[in-house]
């Protein structure tokens, strides 16, 4: 995973903004609760009045809290009220100051108020009696919450302000609506930092999931054929698709949950500490019991989300085997044998996702129990706070709130913890196709070739065994191709003749012996340089989606019309190509389905020839052509190729049988070398081939 995470450097100014946006979002979503508490304590409970602090205040009123206050007391309140006729008006102060008197006052309004219960006027008692009452009645009020003094200051106050004739009712609507709108402002300023979150997150993942893709791919294109046989075509579309999916959707969920759960949880803990330390027990509880359930599951399903991925790697490869052999499948009857192979694999991987799934899902409920067993533990214990008057019901609620947003952090983080194992297998995946160095390599320093050796080919004791086998496929091959020349290879099926072939352009490198290409070896060539030189026809012939034209340049993309059409004639391609409606525009499906086999490798030659190359090499390329096509093709071939040197892979002696230069292969050695009328002389197995094919007559003509 931490390779993934090197993509993430070139979006490092977006992951700044998510980061920054995150804190916003933060912000605003710890700052509700504290709003939610002030409009239950303050707009409901407190009347709107929000300390002991009044604006205005009747100077009887003040003077006779000032019995309860200390000489210091006395001098603070002095400083900051100034005496309008008979009413103290509160100067501007500062929100720290505003504290200090916030605590003075109220003590004295709650003390004042519990006088008045008894009866008692403070003003006419002894000094003494007075003073002792005031320190018994500090000691109770000191043990109190602050909150709790405040909250009977403000009832003091709502006293004060009624003899002062004020609108109650107005000053709590203007309270609470001024909170409700605070709220509002607050919940639209989170709203937009979350869109603005999630679009940046989902751009920056999508373009690390289009990077991911791209260097897979750009992988792939450099495998050799060794790689390729090592990586299934079914497990590299899993990886290059599936997986790089998984790591996305990771990774706009990392953006979105994991940068944000820590900044909600350390947020909200902070907040709780301040609000009501004594129940962060409970806190603490809760999510214990959520790490338990979240390993626990975890546990349980990490193993399976490894197989997962190698069991949608199964379905894929047998959804294309069947898909691309559906002609034989049905030839030989076989659907029902084949449904079931499907089946299997199907209901295995849907076994394990089931389990995954299961284990996951369950995973949910068991969190949303915790988290209302919390609140009502919670509701619980507040009430009883609130019933000794230590808590006010606003604090209960906005502990409920903030222990629910970290709750929701770990609850945010298990649900990225169910994705995580699974993108984290496939960032592995991705990763071992990323890591895996192509066996063919393309040289630091190549060497450029030799005109004077132009199209000529050598092969010099050239020996090639495929990874993991134990014996060679070819063995000490030495022979010479020349510009101009054609030269042929037959054998028997297995004898190595398109290994021969396709060791010319590096599909593989050669165990032994060298392979020289216009007077250089090919290993010290650049691979594009080399290729570039060469015209290739395999086997199959292998058309890609779009029209004729695309098709014929996809060697030489300048190509001009005039050269398709030569190239189309020279291939026995022009006649088909004329009869269809859009002619040379004409469609062309994937992998060419909707073309015969022999219209296929006729287009395929075709592709070749336009590519002009110096070398060209015909693996086999003429096998799905009539006798009278083959002949007019290779006609046509060794007049337009004269100055080019030509390979030809094939089975058939009359094919090759005009070529300069016969190569017999047996067992991936060199069984005879010479033209036609040489080898029926002196090559056992040639005469045995040819024997095969022609008659004894058409032998001795």
């Amino acid at each position: 995973m931490t390779r993934i995470f090197s993509y993430l450097k070139k979006s490092g100014w977006y992951i700044l903004a998510i980061v920054v946006l995150l804190f916003i979002q933060a912000f605003t979503d710890l700052s509700l609760p504290s709003y939610t508490s002030k409009i239950i304590d303050v707009g409901i409970q407190q009347k709107g009045i929000e300390d002991a602090v009044p604006d205005k205040i009747r100077k009887e009123s003040l003077d006779a809290l000032m019995i309860f206050m200390s000489k210091t007391d006395k001098k603070q309140i002095s400083s900051a009220y100034s005496l309008n006729g008979d009413t103290y008006n509160l100067n501007k102060i500062d929100k720290h100051t505003r504290e200090k008197i916030n605590i003075v006052l109220g003590e004295a309004m709650l003390m004042m108020e519990g006088v008045q219960k008894e009866g008692i006027d403070p003003s006419v008692l002894p000094e003494e009696q007075k003073e002792v009452m005031i320190s018994e009645a500090k000691e109770v009020v000191e043990t109190m919450p602050e909150s709790i003094v405040t909250q009977a200051g403000t009832g003091y106050l709502y006293k004060e302000y009624q003899a002062q004739g004020r609108d109650m009712d107005q000053i709590q609507n203007r309270y609470v609506l001024h909170s409700g709108l605070l709220m509002l402002g607050l919940a639209v300023i989170s709203m937009l930092a979350a869109i603005m979150v999630t679009f940046i997150s989902t751009h920056v993942a999508a373009g690390l999931s289009r990077d991911l893709r791209s260097d897979v791919y750009r992988k792939v294109l450099s495998f050799s054929s060794h790689e390729m046989n090592r990586f299934s075509t079914a497990s590299l579309i899993t990886r290059s698709t599936n997986d790089v999916q998984q790591v996305q959707m990771f990774m706009t969920m990392f953006f979105r949950i994991v940068l944000y759960a820590p900044i909600i949880g350390v947020g909200g803990l902070i907040k709780v500490l301040s609000t009501q330390a004594s129940m962060t027990w409970i806190l603490a509880l809760g999510i214990g019991l959520i790490l338990i359930a979240m390993l626990t599951l975890l546990a349980v399903a990490l193993p399976k989300f490894k197989k997962l991925q190698d069991l949608i790697d199964k379905v894929n490869m047998t959804m294309r085997e069947i898909l691309t052999g559906v002609p034989v499948i049905r030839a030989f009857s076989t659907q029902k044998h084949e449904e079931k192979r499907f089946d299997k694999a199907n209901r295995d991987l849907t076994k394990t996702n089931l389990f995954v799934n299961r284990c996951m899902t369950f995973m949910m409920p068991v969190l949303t129990v915790i988290m209302n067993s919390l609140t009502v533990l919670i509701v619980y214990i507040g009430a009883h706070g609130i019933d000794r008057g230590n808590l006010q019901v606003g604090d209960m609620m906005a502990f409920i709130q903030y222990s629910m947003q970290i709750i929701m952090a770990f609850l945010m983080i298990s649900t990225v913890s169910i994705i995580l194992p699974r993108a984290n297998v496939s960032a592995n995946r991705i990763n071992e196709v990323l890591n895996t160095e192509p066996v063919v390599m393309n040289p630091q320093n190549p060497e450029l070739p030799d005109q004077t050796h132009k199209g000529e080919i050598q092969f010099d004791h050239v020996s090639f065994t495929y990874p993991g086998a134990e014996e060679d496929v070819l063995s000490n091959i030495n022979f010479t191709a020349k510009k101009g020349e054609t030269v042929a290879f037959i054998g028997s099926t297995g004898s190595g003749k398109s290994t021969l072939v396709n060791l010319i352009p590096r599909f593989y490198d050669v165990t032994q012996g060298k392979i020289f290409v216009d007077g250089v070896d090919i290993r010290s060539m650049d691979l594009k340089t080399l290729r570039d030189r060469i015209g290739y026809v395999p086997q199959k012939g292998v058309l890609f989606s779009g029209n004729i034209a695309s098709n014929l340049r996809y060697g030489k993309k300048d190509a001009t019309t005039e050269e398709l059409e030569i190239a189309a004639d020279v291939a026995q391609a022009s006649e088909f190509i004329k009869n269809k409606q859009e002619g040379i525009d004409a469609h062309i499906s994937q992998g060419g389905t909707n073309v015969s086999g022999g219209q296929k490798q006729r287009l395929s030659i075709a592709r070749a020839v336009v590519k002009k190359p110096e070398i060209y090499i015909f693996d086999d390329s003429f096998s799905a052509l009539d006798y009278k096509t083959d002949s007019e093709l290779r006609k046509a071939l060794k007049s337009y190729t004269s100055d080019a040197t030509t390979l030809i892979v094939a089975q058939r002696i009359s094919t090759i049988m005009h070529a300069d230069q016969i190569i017999v292969l047996n067992q991936g050695k060199i069984a005879g070398m010479g033209t036609h009328e040489e080898l029926l002389k002196t090559c056992t197995v040639y005469q045995q081939i040819a024997s095969s094919q022609f008659s004894k007559e058409e032998l001795d003509s």
